[in-house]
């Protein structure tokens, strides 16, 4: 019987490799300027064309190759920063595996130009799915200058599931940013062609630390950096978190750094929301830009190809004394607030001293007063005995002209009658497409309720702990979510207006500035024309600085800058493809932020409009993103609960 088992060919061995290694064009940008940093370059370009698809290259300073090295750099497991096993436990450098060339080059075409200070000329090298197709001399400058072109083009499944440019963008975006963060001294530019549109996304110069961080997400992030610093026998951490006050639902910035490279940790995550302890709102994570420094054989990095997920030799350790660095800066900033007592409604208590005495008080009284002798005269009353007698008031003066004046009193009449409600028939009566289910019900349960005979109460709808609205139908009670309800009320009025290219917007008396960061800059440009129909005005104030001069008119207020930081994030999700959903997204995000909120009480006027606008709706019963709006509880169901 013939052997089965074989060894694989190199080809099909790295395009295995590949799968783990490069699962998308952000994975060989990180590779490639992983390896510019461990060359020693002070300067690192990274080009990216159709979000990486197309091209993909990174331009270093480094110390470059010879054309032995630039060859070998290909091949599996090939790498200069290990010797022996033992190097495993003393890692200083970003890769280590030998790996990440040869899968790019397993599923792409590849060309290297390099040349080290001490040659002459470079050496230029062609591979396209691990197949050398040329190494020539070449006059290029000191460096590495690295171009991947055609991701995937020999794996059509993997390149057909890419996602969307902004997709994928935004992922190369993230990975640039993680090792720009932990590098500050080094000056970092990422360019993005789209089409024949250039991009400089951004252009970070070399700086410290926090400099780096207000240069990546903006100036206003800046007042709001508390100092970490913390060093021990077992770990050092510096760094920055965020003060409470600027917590958030969406756009939290958190890292962590160990030894120079990004990692996640959820454990060490949990330590810095617990130092926080009561001082953030429900839903709001804080920011921090933490550091670690520590000796390497006490963490292993060997753990996934990535090398984001890192063990720790004593994790308990550090994460008290990580808890502890956080809370120390939020109480040496002041952060934690302060116990104010109230002095300005407490009496004024003199100082008590030593050498003066207590003085006795002394009473003084009428003897002859008798409070039952009402004989006594006046003059009697006035000298100190006698008793007291009420002033004489004049009271039907104050009630000269009052038949005459009842227009500052409200009306006390109760009684309804069908002309005050017309808008709310014609709503009913004019839809037609309610669904068969509540039409007839719904229909008539809530006329015959709103419009009882004069002898009942016109109280038709009520409120419940400010977040429902009762009201009666034929077959019981109906209860009405009033936030889901005006979110689908808004949701289909702004996508009217989007069809119809008509934004009916209000202008603000003072424009609201906002800074963004380069690539949110440049997706809010892609959909300001969008925003413009569902109200907003916005103006570009150059450097990555647009002003809201507009707003849609809406029945409740907005936060402008939460809604524009909210919708650049669900337009920007890497998880979710917007393509052909753009009205629908940015009207559902502003439908949610701008409703009635659950909690607020609203008097019956508004209860009224809001059952009369929701009933118009082609789709009342659900929310845009299939929440329940309306829920009826049946009389049947109300007569069970009282028999006993």
């Amino acid at each position: 019987m013939n052997d089965i088992i074989h060894v694989l060919p190199d080809t099909v061995a790295n395009q295995i490799a590949a799968g783990e290694v490069i699962q998308r064009p952000s994975s060989v940008v990180k590779e490639l300027v992983e390896n510019s940093i461990d060359a020693g370059a002070k300067h690192i370009q990274v080009i990216i064309k159709d979000a990486g698809r197309t091209l993909i290259q990174v331009i270093d300073d480094g110390k470059g190759m010879s054309e032995t090295d630039a060859r070998l750099a290909f091949e599996r497991h090939a790498t200069s920063k290990l010797n022996q096993a033992e190097d495993l436990f003393a890692l200083r450098t970003m890769g280590f595996r030998g790996e990440a060339l040869a899968s790019i080059a397993s599923v792409a075409q590849v060309e290297l130009r390099t040349r080290r200070e001490v040659d002459e000329v470079g050496t230029c090298i062609k591979i396209a799915g691990c197949q050398l197709e040329s190494q020539e001399p070449i006059s290029t400058p000191v460096g590495s200058n690295f171009s991947v072109k055609n991701l995937f083009f020999n794996v059509p499944a993997r390149r057909k599931f890419l996602k969307s440019n902004k997709a994928e963008f935004s992922h190369i975006e993230q990975d640039f940013l993680r090792i720009a963060l932990v590098y500050p001294e080094l000056h970092f530019e990422l360019r993005h062609f789209v089409g024949t549109d250039e991009t400089l996304c951004y252009n970070l110069q070399s700086a410290g630390y926090r400099e780096r961080i207000v240069a990546v997400f903006g100036k206003q992030i800046n007042t709001s950096l508390l100092s970490v610093n913390a060093e021990s026998s077992l770990v050092k951490i510096y760094g920055f978190v965020g003060k409470p006050e600027d917590a958030n639902r969406q756009r939290t910035k958190q890292f962590f750094f160990v030894n120079g490279r990004f990692m996640k940790h959820p454990y060490f995550h949990k330590a810095v929301v617990q130092a926080y302890d009561r001082m953030l709102q429900d839903g709001t994570s804080p920011d921090y830009f933490l550091y670690f420094e520590m000796d390497p054989a006490c963490i292993d990095v060997n753990i996934h190809p990535t090398k984001t997920e890192i063990k720790f030799e004593s994790e308990t350790e550090i994460w008290k004394i990580l808890m502890a660095s956080v809370k120390e800066a939020l109480g040496r900033f002041s952060v934690v607030p302060s116990i104010d007592f109230d002095s300005d409604s407490m009496l004024e208590i003199p100082p008590y001293k030593k050498d003066s005495s207590a003085v006795e008080p002394k009473l003084s009284f009428d003897p002859s007063y008798n409070p039952f002798n009402t004989a006594k005269s006046s003059t009697t009353s006035s000298s100190g005995g006698g008793s007291y007698k009420n002033p004489k008031e004049d009271w039907e003066k104050l009630y000269v002209g009052f038949e005459n004046d009842k227009s500052s009193f409200p009306s006390v009449d109760m009684k309804v009658d069908e002309q005050t409600f017309p808008s709310r028939l014609s709503s009913f009566d004019d839809d037609e497409n309610l669904d068969s289910e509540v039409t007839m019900d719904t229909k008539a349960s809530v006329q015959s309720s709103m419009f009882q005979t004069e002898n009942q109460s016109s109280s038709y709808c009520f409120q419940l702990r400010n977040k429902y609205i009762l009201t009666t139908v034929r077959s019981g009670l109906m209860c009405i979510d009033q936030h889901r309800a005006h979110v689908r009320i808004l949701f289909d009025q702004y996508l009217a207006n989007f069809s119809a290219k008509k934004g009916f917007s209000q202008k603000l008396l003072f424009p609201e500035l906002i800074e963004l960061t380069p690539a949110e800059n440049a997706i809010l440009d892609e959909v300001k024309d969008d925003l413009y129909y569902l109200g907003f005005e916005i103006s570009d104030m150059g450097n990555n600085t647009v002003a809201v001069n507009g707003v849609p008119a809406t029945d409740s207020g907005i936060n402008v800058k939460d809604f524009i930081y909210k919708m650049i994030e669900s337009v920007h999700d890497p998880n979710v493809d917007v393509k052909g959903e753009m009205a629908e997204r940015l009207a559902l995000s502003l439908a949610n932020m701008a409703a009635i909120p659950t909690g607020k009480p609203l008097p019956k006027e508004e209860m009224e409009s809001i059952i009369s606008r929701l009933f118009s709706s082609a789709n009342h019963e659900y929310t845009p993103d299939n929440k329940r709006i309306i829920a009826i509880i049946q009389d049947s169901d109300l007569e069970k609960m009282f028999k006993s």
